[in-house]
């Protein structure tokens, strides 16, 4: 998509946001119930809706299933970091009637990403944020970035990273390839501006080929025509399109079956805060091989290889080919300990139970 094109994309977008928060705010307002907030936890979502894809869309639809939403009776608001929609007055009005404010913090706005204009993002993500009774950061990245773009915050808050059925994302009894080769595996939503996502690890596919590992790239995920006409090109000029394969979009449902037709995880995006798919590809038995940036370190600990990237703020920084493509081979030569590792680090730190169990309590703690 064209520079001018995304802008004009974004503004629209604004438009309709503007008019939904607006909307919404009226409600919020008018549903404030006159009872307080005493009494077992009725949370309201701040207008964020619930899906099978995208960050808040899952994230919402995780929570509802132990905290369904309460539009109208509510005591407590549970907002996101990149689903803001409630506006200052309806905010003010929550604040002024006694009514606790939970804020879930992901990642913030700055130019490496975001064409728009990134303070204004900031600005309003910063409003809930600094009125938030309590914080989940997602990772320790998260806070700190929320430090540098939203300011310094005073009040209670944890981090608290995201959470997955570890029953339901499991390793399963899918077999390996029959001929040993190693199957790779990078997802996500690829837009034209992540593309460099997919063509680094493709790069690094090659180079690890040519260094003798039998392997194959699995690219699962929405993905933009004109990404995926690129990858086939890149591919092809590489001389391993038969070893590229993009398999397109998948539900949670299916994603579990996803991760077990794989060997190992990819994940190149740059600063990503607090990525759903890598602790899913852990609890699945994955290693990880990743940009060593955003907040993925945190997640997989020792059960992969990272490669080391420069953090800045102004553009993506993608891993260097060749670093990428021996950390592909020391994570194939290890697979099976790796593996075991990811999955035995996903059940211990991020399984849904303990993240259900943190919300409980500070809602409770809130509501009392």
């Amino acid at each position: 998509m064209k520079t001018g094109t995304r802008r004009a994309a974004s503004f629209g977008k604004t438009i309709l946001r503007r008019a939904y928060g607006a909307a919404l705010g009226v409600g919020a307002v008018a549903a404030i119930p006159f009872s307080g907030r005493a009494g077992a936890p009725r949370v309201m979502y701040g207008g964020a809706m619930t899906g099978d894809v995208g960050g808040p869309l899952v994230k919402v639809k995780r929570l509802t299933a132990y905290f369904p939403e309460h539009r109208f009776d509510y005591n407590v608001v549970y907002a996101l970091s990149n689903a803001p929609y409630m506006p200052d007055f309806a905010l003010s009005l929550l604040k002024l009637r006694g009514i606790p404010i939970v804020h879930n913090q992901n990642g913030v706005f700055y130019p490496a990403w975001y064409e728009g204009d990134w303070k204004a993002e900031n600005a309003r993500m910063a409003r809930t944020y600094h009125q938030a009774d309590h914080v989940f950061w997602q990772s320790a990245f998260c806070r700190r970035a929320a430090d540098l773009f939203l300011g310094p915050r005073a009040g209670a808050g944890e981090i608290l990273f995201n959470a997955i059925d570890t029953k339901h994302f499991s390793p399963g009894a899918v077999p390996r390839a029959a001929d040993g080769t190693t199957r790779f595996l990078v997802t996500g939503k690829f837009d034209p501006h992540l593309f460099y996502r997919i063509e680094t690890t493709v790069r690094a596919l090659a180079r690890a080929v040519d260094s003798g590992l039998e392997a194959n790239l699995n690219v699962a995920g929405w993905t933009h025509e004109t990404v995926r006409l690129q990858t086939i090109a890149l591919a092809t000029s590489l001389g391993i399109a038969d070893r590229i394969r993009i398999s397109g979009s998948y539900t949670q449902t299916e994603a579990p079956q996803v991760y077990r037709a794989a060997d190992i995880y990819v994940m190149t995006k740059h600063n990503d805060p607090c990525p759903n798919t890598v602790i899913e590809a852990m609890a699945c038995g994955l290693p990880i091989v990743y940009s060593a940036s955003g907040g993925v370190p945190e997640l997989v600990g020792e059960t992969g290889y990272g490669v080391p990237v420069p953090e800045t703020w102004d553009e993506p920084q993608a891993p260097g080919v060749d670093a990428l493509a021996e950390a592909m081979c020391k994570a194939a030569a290890e697979r099976a300990a790796l593996g075991a590792a990811a999955r035995a680090r996903a059940v211990e730190r991020f399984d849904i139970s303990h993240w259900i169990a943190r919300h409980r309590a500070v809602f409770e703690s809130l509501t009392q």
